[in-house]
């Protein structure tokens, strides 16, 4: 079969148009993978600092060093993010000053560096209320084998009280925080 010429430049026409839209939805998704995983403005390698500031309202974790904040980044909170944390199981991410005290490589997340919650006060509130304080609040990145959402796991407040950042930035976070670090979560 033959087809007359103004069919074939039909053909010839779509078969352009929709090379040139894949290529654009192509393009598109890459620009926001990169958009999604990009570490802007890296720390330098010899960074260190001695505080953590964590605003629950605007979402924020800052890094300082002797005052001077280094850097922010933006969290996903525990997903009843208002109140400090009164019990176990509440999904609330706690409110008051703590430190760093480990780090656990084997997480079920990206990297996870512990914070020392609960606090003898938090441990105090929570006994008059005959409940248990909970345990086990993390800085964290992503859900292990779930690092491709990237920085699109901050459009819901979504951990258990933790607070988590991308993969990427969970990585520069435990490379420049020593154990016993101060942190800062305020309401």
């Amino acid at each position: 079969m033959f087809a007359f010429p103004a069919e074939s430049l039909k053909l010839t026409n779509v078969i352009r148009k929709l090379t040139l839209l894949a290529v654009v939805i192509c393009a598109l998704a890459l620009a926001v993978y990169f958009y999604a995983h990009h570490n802007w403005h890296p720390l330098p390698s010899a960074t260190t600092i001695d505080r953590i500031v964590v605003e629950k309202a605007a979402r924020k974790l800052s890094i300082f060093r002797d005052g001077m904040q280094l850097k922010t980044y933006r969290v996903a909170l525990g997903r009843s993010p208002i109140g400090p944390k009164e019990k176990e199981g509440d999904m609330k991410t706690p409110e008051g000053i703590y430190k760093i005290d480990s780090r656990n490589a084997q997480s079920s997340f990206h990297l996870a560096l512990h914070i020392s919650y609960p606090s003898n006060d938090d441990n105090v509130r929570a006994a008059e209320r005959g409940v248990s304080a909970g345990f086990d609040i993390m800085i964290h990145g992503i859900p292990n084998g779930h690092g491709w959402i990237g920085a699109f796991h901050r459009w819901n407040d979504w951990t258990a009280g933790c607070i988590a950042l991308t993969d990427k930035e969970i990585e520069e976070l435990w490379r420049v925080t020593p154990d016993g670090t101060t942190i800062e979560i305020r309401p």
